[in-house]
């Protein structure tokens, strides 16, 4: 479909959502540029598949639905490549920074990687992304108890890897009070 027959309200949807899909592109690969990939694919995916979306729905939804199947798709096909997905090569190759706020960010990078990938990606929905239960269960095609509980569990895990006995022990960091807490998140802080 070229632009001329995209219409105006979609195209600017698109648009308006990317930096939401790169921050949760970013959460499930850990890596800028496969991020920007994934992101792309998807809206190209998205973009040839725009007769089958029905305006007034919710169009974020359907972008990280596909963004996910587009993730978990390429990683079926990558099984035997061998990748540093936690980070652990790529943290030795960097220097840390200086400011508290981005050794704090660090370590919660570290602690989400320890996470299972369901953990993960319920708690960028939800914590990171702002999503609701109902949309991260749409999303990830599982009932609401079942992201409830994965949401949980996984806050529970990033409290213990992280040491948080108390929310006086998050550092003012946003990104990392708002994953591991049930405040409102600002998406654009990771």
């Amino acid at each position: 479909m070229s632009s001329g027959n995209m219409s105006p309200s979609f195209r600017d949807g698109l648009l308006a959502e990317i930096p939401n899909l790169r921050a949760f592109a970013m959460s499930l690969c850990g890596k800028s540029d496969r991020a920007d990939d994934l992101v792309q694919e998807s809206l190209v995916k998205a973009w040839a598949a725009q007769n089958s979306f029905t305006m007034g729905t919710n169009l974020r939804a359907w972008l990280f639905t596909i963004l996910r199947n587009v993730y978990f798709g390429e990683l079926r096909k990558r099984r035997r490549e061998v990748e540093d997905v936690d980070g652990v090569h790529a943290a030795t190759l960097s220097v840390s920074g200086e400011q508290e706020a981005r050794v704090d960010f660090n370590d919660l990078k570290r602690a989400l990687a320890c996470l299972s990938a369901d953990q993960r990606e319920v708690l960028t929905l939800i914590g990171a992304s702002g999503f609701s239960y109902e949309e991260a269960a749409e999303i990830c095609g599982v009932a609401v108890g079942t992201i409830k509980s994965r949401l949980n569990r996984a806050r529970a895990k990033l409290a213990e890897l992280l040491s948080i006995e108390a929310i006086s022990d998050i550092g003012l960091e946003p990104a990392s009070r708002a994953v591991v807490t049930r405040t409102t998140p600002l998406a654009s802080t990771i």
